[in-house]
């Protein structure tokens, strides 16, 4: 009987399992009223970004797994009036409508190179799913223009000594 219980229990709080589309009049009934001990990511997008998209694919296949979390998504100017395309895709995380941790832009998500995992790990360090992967290992990323302004930095240190 306690097991049925707890799968009663378990199934009471997998109550979502999809992303669902929501408009700036749903905000506060979907996010801020979402409910005691509910966990909210929500993604604010644009149809056209790539990244948008591939952030879109990796929420449809996590709101599968963890479907105790409820994940919303909304068109960015749908939902936050003149918000500038350089902030998408942005990723906020909310718990019992407080908000816990948030991404914006590409960069704060590792661009292009985002893989599903690191989307995963980065929304169970936010407390939002109950993921247990470790870290992901991202390669190195040598930044060319950073090393060229250092270089001739030093190259000009070097010349001015000859002065």
């Amino acid at each position: 009987r306690q097991r049925l219980e707890e799968l009663k229990a378990a199934q009471m709080k997998a109550r979502f399992g999809e992303v669902t589309e929501i408009s700036k009049a749903d905000y506060v009934t979907e996010v801020t009223n979402a409910g005691e001990g509910v966990w909210v990511v929500l993604h604010v997008y644009k149809d056209g970004i790539p990244l948008c998209k591939l952030v879109n694919n990796y929420l449809q296949n996590l709101a599968r797994k963890f479907p105790q979390t409820k994940f919303l998504r909304s068109v960015s100017s749908v939902c936050i009036p003149n918000y500038p395309d350089k902030n998408l895709p942005t990723i906020f995380v909310y718990f019992e409508g407080d908000l816990k941790k948030q991404w914006i832009g590409p960069f704060a998500l590792g661009g292009m190179n985002l893989k599903q995992d690191e989307l995963e790990w980065m929304l169970a360090q936010a407390g939002a799913i109950p993921s247990d992967i470790e870290k992901p290992e991202r390669p190195e990323i040598h930044d060319v223009m950073t090393s060229a302004i250092r270089q001739s930095r030093i190259d000009n240190i070097d010349d001015s000594d000859d002065d």
